[in-house]
């Protein structure tokens, strides 16, 4: 109640009209095929924005127009390089890290350097895009009060994401190998396994939004800063296991890798997530501001397990799994999501 209290007269039109600057800066990109990615990925994925700046609410007032500036220039971004990454390139994996380091940028304090992002790319003029969605990110963070304390932690999370995104964007070319590889080995000591790992990497653009949000607290220190990365850590996890549960059909019949398709069979999978699920749960819970973060953990599971490809056979093991880690709260909010999954369909109806 809270959170709603402060989101939708102080964060949602400040979203709204940074989501319209980016548009209009995207209406100028030269390159036609880079102008398609980023205008449809700020037509079709605005609602990643609008959720991402939810996090903003926990944001004192003084900072937080800062913090929602931030956190719209970096979701952008990061739907854009998502798009842009799955371009075929010659080498995918040098050009997604290349791409990729722009998140770094964004939160990279006294960065003042030259980087060529389409270094690889066989498309490249966006005509100063990427450079500014990175540029406004990183002048609004270094704004707030604990950005410094902050920086080392969303650097880190910058770094796995972009890491997580050009291994599984390279699968095709490159085999799965090098990303499990990769991934074993940066999960040892997290309880995760290498695809639950990888899972987190690639949506750890959700722990850069909740540092930010956190940057804006004069009260939060470094150690804090390290504890919110690894509960987002793995509240993306959840994130990317439950998306890619409910397009596990799709994926099998496309012939598109799919993290949850790496389990041993249906009971592996719904243990293991409800397991992940209840991490995230435990983790966010201790931190400052730990029932908004609980929240979001729970949030992001019941939008996943509102839809209806979670109530198929196949899924439901796994759903039951997840729901019974996150009662109570998960029954209320997996109700609000069914609402406005059916108000969706009425709209698109009439």
């Amino acid at each position: 109640m809270a959170a709603n209290a402060r989101y939708w007269p102080t964060v949602l039109p400040r979203v709204h009209r940074e989501l319209r600057r980016w548009e209009l800066r995207a209406y100028s990109i030269p390159d036609a095929a880079l102008r398609a990615v980023a205008l449809e990925k700020l037509r079709d994925e605005r609602f990643n924005t609008e959720v991402a700046a939810t996090l903003a609410t926990i944001s004192p007032r003084r900072y937080r127009g800062r913090a929602i500036e931030a956190i719209v220039a970096l979701q952008v971004m990061y739907d854009y390089l998502d798009g842009v990454g799955e371009q075929p390139t010659p080498d995918p994996l040098e050009d997604g890290r290349q791409l990729f380091r722009a998140l770094a940028n964004g939160v990279e304090i006294g960065f003042a350097g030259e980087v060529d992002y389409y270094r690889h790319h066989l498309q490249r003029e966006d005509g100063g895009y990427l450079k500014a969605l990175a540029a406004v990110c990183r002048e609004a963070f270094v704004g707030l009060p604990r950005a410094a304390a902050v920086a080392p932690s969303a650097l880190r999370a910058a770094e796995r994401c972009a890491e997580g995104q050009a291994r599984t964007h390279a699968i095709e070319r490159f085999g799965v190998e090098q990303l499990a590889e990769w991934a074993a080995r940066e999960a040892e000591g997290t309880s995760l396994v290498w695809w639950e790992f990888t899972a987190g990497a690639t949506a750890s653009v959700l722990a850069m939004h909740a540092l930010i949000a956190a940057a804006a607290d004069p009260r939060i220190d470094s150690a804090e800063a390290r504890r919110i990365d690894d509960a987002y850590l793995r509240i993306s996890a959840v994130s990317t296991l439950l998306d890619s549960l409910v397009d596990l059909p799709r994926d099998l019949q496309d012939g598109n890798p799919s993290f949850v398709g790496y389990y041993e069979d249906e009971a592996e999978r719904a243990g293991r997530l409800g397991a992940v699920a209840a991490g995230a749960a435990a983790t966010a819970q201790r931190l400052r501001h730990g029932p908004h973060h609980y929240m979001t953990a729970v949030g992001v599971s019941a939008f996943y397990l509102s839809a209806p490809e979670a109530d198929q056979p196949y899924a439901r093991p796994a759903k039951a799994s997840v729901k019974a880690e996150l009662r109570p709260l998960i029954a209320p909010t997996l109700g609000i999501f069914h609402l406005w999954r059916m108000a969706k369909r009425l709209r698109a109806r009439s």
